[in-house]
């Protein structure tokens, strides 16, 4: 399952002045990982309709089998069955690769010790820079044997799994969300009910909203207490047959922002007001910022100002990902933009509040920084630059809105995409004029 777009090494995106038209989106990454995981442990078999095609998804794919699950891919419908194994990982021993998809290595952290065996987690170089610690910490109080291969706190990690106690547990939730979905995903295949209780406060929460609703899905409701504890029955899941995997709210920022800077319409289709991905609430700040917005049950309409957008001071917090491209947005907006609450972004495929920094500045832009917020004073033109990616999809995604504004932007390592989008540039090109 190879769902790569090939790339030279650097693609440039002429000036542009115009951005419209509609566009299907691809399938949540988020969900997408987080099904394919939850079929894998349920009981029957699932179909899986319009999962994302990615290298994050791959090296889901692939964990699974190499896990000797049964994962059937019919590319021509769109298709994947997925044979459940009713209960814990039933392999001995595997090495898992699985990139730098933090989704996974985190989920699979957890289900893992669930089994009886030896397993190895390993990925690319930043994924030993991506924190796994606070994760570990939790499993290992919860009866866990996983130790680090090279540096504490940071993957490879080897776990020997002789099945987890459950109880009561302490977690930060300060870092990455990630941490407490894996908890809970693994939670009902716990030796006793797990009583989750956080001890920091949880960012990006409408991401955990998006994994109790899948677990419910899959037959267990999780209980919570203002998002300070979690409960979490012993059960089992049971596959619903099918799942369909709504489109990706993060991905439908980019086309929606490249509406809002031209003065385009762009309707995105396959998420809307129904979602539960966090990620649907950027379309309010477009409209803070001064796009009208039409919203239906699965799709969302832009269609941007004939001026420049508004300055926004905004905590973001809940929506870390799209909240990058309001950073891009601020390059056409009438005055200063703070994002704030953003800490995450350090920890993410790269530094990304080091590395947007960085190529606002090189397209003009004045920009300030901290350990948890940007500012971004737009320049009165925009320069055309190449821009480093840093191997993070977003980063080029984010970029490529710039040539909206009339230049010529080169994006260097245009492949990063495939990690979550390997069709965006040839979608980006579709709408754009």
């Amino acid at each position: 399952m190879n769902f790569s777009t090939s790339f030279s090494s650097s693609l440039v995106l002429p000036a542009f002045s115009d951005f419209s038209g509609v566009l299907k989106l691809p399938g949540s990454k988020s969900l997408s990982n987080r099904a394919l995981l939850l079929a894998a442990l349920a009981k029957g078999e699932t179909k899986l309709y319009n999962l994302l095609k990615s290298d994050d998804t791959r090296y889901m794919c692939t964990a699974l089998k190499n896990l000797n699950y049964n994962i059937l891919c019919m590319e021509e419908i769109n298709e994947f069955v997925v044979q459940g194994s009713a209960g814990p990982v039933q392999a001995s021993a595997a090495d898992l690769y699985l990139g730098n998809a933090g989704t996974a290595i985190r989920s699979l952290c957890a289900a893992l010790t669930l089994g009886h065996g030896e397993f190895r987690l390993s990925g690319e170089e930043r994924m030993t820079e991506r924190p796994i610690k606070d994760l570990v910490n939790a499993l290992v109080d919860l009866g866990a044997n996983i130790q680090y291969e090279v540096s504490e706190g940071y993957p490879p990690i080897i776990i020997r799994a002789n099945g987890l106690r459950g109880g009561t547990v302490k977690l930060r939730g300060d870092i990455s969300s990630q941490f407490l979905t894996a908890l809970l995903i693994s939670g009902p295949y716990a030796q006793n009910p797990l009583h989750i209780v956080m001890e920091s406060e949880l960012i990006s929460k409408p991401y955990i909203d998006l994994t109790i609703d899948i677990m419910a899905q899959f037959g267990v409701e999780v209980e919570h207490h203002d998002y300070r504890e979690f409960i979490v029955p012993k059960g089992v899941y049971v596959s619903p047959q099918q799942f369909y995997v709504e489109g990706d709210a993060s991905s439908a920022s980019y086309p929606l922002a490249g509406a809002a800077i031209t003065g385009g319409t762009v309707r995105v289709e396959g998420v809307g007001a129904r979602s539960k991905q966090g990620d649907v609430q950027f379309a309010e700040v477009l409209q803070k910022m001064g796009a009208t917005i039409k919203m239906g049950e699965d799709w969302i309409e832009c269609t941007g100002p004939k001026g420049p957008l508004k300055a926004v001071d905004l905590d973001l917090n809940h929506i870390p990902d799209a909240a990058m491209t309001v950073a891009v947005l601020a390059l056409f907006a009438d005055g200063v933009s703070t994002i704030r609450n953003i800490g995450s972004w350090r920890v993410k495929e790269t530094d990304r509040i080091a590395a947007l920094s960085a190529e606002l500045q090189k397209v003009g832009a004045t920009v300030y920084s901290d350990i948890d917020s940007i500012q971004v004073t737009p320049p009165q033109k925009l320069k055309e630059a190449s821009i480093e990616t840093y191997n993070d999809h977003r980063i080029a995604m984010c970029f490529s809105l710039v040539s909206l504004g009339g230049v010529s932007i080169k994006i260097l390592d245009p492949s990063c995409v495939n990690k979550t989008y390997p069709q965006y540039f040839q979608d980006f090109l579709k709408l754009a004029k």
